[in-house]
């Protein structure tokens, strides 16, 4: 399950992005160096005005700037020509800035003859590629894609790679109160926080709720019992009345595990022997799970 699926986004993601990267055409309507990297002065290169990313980690700029200076640039920066003779981003901006922390006046380059609308959709499906933009980054970007190349969320999900009800979810976090979003890309509240508080109506309960979760530092599966309880409290009080009596060692453990998954976990305990099951909510959380357990 885990090995087939990740081929197929891949191949997805790597179909989609080339598609929409037309090489460019110099004057005399030939493909300028075949499609080659070329060395461009940095100072000639303008920043992205469609670039969604709103935040770049100056630790991780400094390593790759250090990275840069030992083994150089290894992945070309994607740019398009302007009609003034200089030359605008169309993905790799940390590259790019990077080799300018790093002290180099080029980097490596490849052309590309886009439209505006093809660099702002490029620039959102590049970024959407990453691994590290936060949750709300995320979903800024997918929301930009369907407000203005008018895609659903099906069409979104096959040009990034991921799955529709992936997709959905970030969606979804954009409906959180402001000040729980700024939390959540101040990385305060993980995606499964903000995915547990969607459970609230109101935006006073979410923004109430996100505080105490973030001062406690509850895991993902303690926020769910904790909303719950908040939700339907006779319910909750009736559980608590009904749970066994657990041993504080098995609880500890219990909740360690969880912590450090990020999914549910239970152990069934009788005299020193029993089983411990990990609940898994979808196949991204199974894969997660394997690259935790056997570096899948």
């Amino acid at each position: 399950m885990s090995t087939v699926l990740p081929d197929i986004k891949r191949r997805a993601l790597g179909k989609g992005l080339d598609s929409l990267l037309p090489r460019a055409v110099s004057p005399t309507g030939t493909t300028p160096e075949g499609g080659r990297p070329r060395e461009l002065p940095i100072d000639q290169i303008d920043r992205n005005p469609f670039q969604t990313r709103s935040q770049f980690d100056p630790e991780q700029l400094k390593e790759l700037a250090e990275s840069i200076k030992a083994n150089g640039v290894v992945q070309p920066v994607l740019v398009r020509p302007l009609a003034s003779g200089r030359f605008q981003l169309i993905a790799g901006e940390r590259r790019w800035r990077a080799s300018e922390l790093a002290g180099k006046t080029t980097v490596p380059a490849i052309l590309r003859q886009v439209s505006d609308e093809q660099a702002m959709e490029i620039t959102i499906v590049e970024n959407l590629q990453r691994t590290d933009l936060n949750p709300i980054e995320q979903a800024r970007a997918f929301e930009r894609l369907s407000r203005e190349f008018h895609l659903t969320q099906e069409q979104m999900a096959q040009r990034t790679g991921k799955d529709r009800a992936t997709v959905a979810n970030f969606l979804r976090l954009l409906k959180l109160p402001q000040a729980v979003q700024e939390m959540v890309e101040a990385g305060k509240l993980t995606f499964g926080h903000a995915k547990v508080l969607l459970a609230f109506e109101h935006a006073e309960e979410i923004l109430k709720a996100a505080k105490k979760i973030a001062s406690l530092s509850l895991s993902v599966r303690q926020t769910e019992s904790y909303v719950q309880g908040q939700l339907n409290p006779e319910k909750a009080k009736k559980k608590q009345k009904e749970e066994p009596v657990i041993d504080p060692n098995v609880r500890d453990a219990k909740d360690r595990l969880q912590q450090a998954l990020g999914m549910k976990v239970t152990i069934e305990d009788t005299n020193g022997r029993g089983r411990v099951i990990i609940h898994y909510a979808d196949l991204e959380d199974f894969d997660r799970l394997m690259e935790q357990l056997a570096g899948a």
